[in-house]
């Protein structure tokens, strides 16, 4: 019955991600799924979750988004989920451990920013370390999730092709985790709208990086993040459209003498010498100093 809700679970949130995108709102998880009449809540208020249905073994972990356990990825890319509380014997660790043993397929819900989450499963409970007082989690390809619910435990023992693969999944889901939270940061700041033409459909919107994260400067934080629609975003990353240090819009001098349809005109065009939107609190303003660096670059091509 318990593998066929976990499974059910899985499902579940394959069809919100397809719906919602990958970042979840928190209400929409509290409230789960209907399963033969029952309803199945996927996150609750402990971080080890575990539903009246089930029972022993949590369905999900949660790491929130400004939570009392700091947990945190190693050296090996793995996740390091701490204990519910200090008791090794409590029995959320219990249910946690049999996991480990059985080795079945749990959830993982990230905080991103406040009630927002990023969904990853499978994820796995790869160690066990009481003096740490913290297990070790680990991603996994959904195929795995069918193979161990499937599959009668005969003892934990992990080949190193298990160990090698988990390992780099769970490292991807590191840099997801990275993008996204970085993402849902900027379009708050911003309001959820563009910073150049105010169009408020999130779906269309992205966190442009001013400075791009593979170069010095260009870290995951606010200020080297703009808010941008995808065309502006793609005409930014172009150098199409400039913003200057203090804030201002500039169309490079060949778009601006074309001569096209209304998109041009309108979406571009008419943007040359405006001032972008900028958020409510001065704190989250683009970083003047990263604009420049920017802006020399876009004066360059122009």
């Amino acid at each position: 019955m318990e593998e066929q809700i976990r499974l059910a679970a899985f499902k579940w949130l394959e069809e919100q991600v397809l719906i919602h995108g990958d970042v979840l709102p928190r209400k929409l998880l509290e409230q789960g799924f209907i399963y033969n009449g029952q309803r199945v809540t996927v996150i609750g208020r402990q971080g080890i979750w575990k539903p009246r249905v089930f029972e022993k073994i949590p369905l999900s972990l949660t790491t929130t988004y400004s939570g009392p356990y700091d947990d945190f990825f190693n050296d090996d890319g793995f996740l390091v989920y701490r204990y519910r509380g200090t008791d090794p014997n409590h029995r959320d660790n219990v249910g946690l451990r049999e996991a480990m043993f059985k080795q079945i397929p749990l959830i993982y819900f990230h905080g991103i920013v406040k009630g927002k989450y990023l969904a990853v499963w499978p994820v796995f409970v790869m160690g066990d370390d009481p003096k740490a007082l913290s297990f070790t989690i680990a991603a996994d390809d959904p195929s795995a999730a069918q193979l161990f619910l499937h599959n009668e435990p005969t003892g934990y023992v992990m080949e190193d092709s298990t160990y090698f693969k988990r390992s780099y999944i769970t490292s991807t889901i590191r840099q997801r985790l990275h993008q996204k939270s970085f993402r849902e940061r900027v379009l708050e700041a911003y309001r959820s709208q563009c910073a150049l033409c105010k169009l408020k459909h999130v779906e269309l919107l992205d966190a442009a990086h001013i400075i791009p994260d593979s170069v010095e400067l260009g870290e995951p934080v606010v200020n080297n993040g703009l808010s941008l629609c995808k065309i502006h975003h793609a005409a930014f990353d172009s150098n199409i459209i400039g913003i200057t240090p203090d804030y201002k819009i500039k169309v490079r001098e060949d778009i601006l003498s074309e001569t096209d349809g209304p998109m041009l005109r309108h979406g571009i065009q008419q943007l040359h010498d405006q001032k972008i939107i900028l958020p409510k609190s001065k704190l989250l303003w683009p970083d003047q100093n990263r604009l420049e660096v920017r802006y020399n670059r876009f004066k360059e091509v122009g």
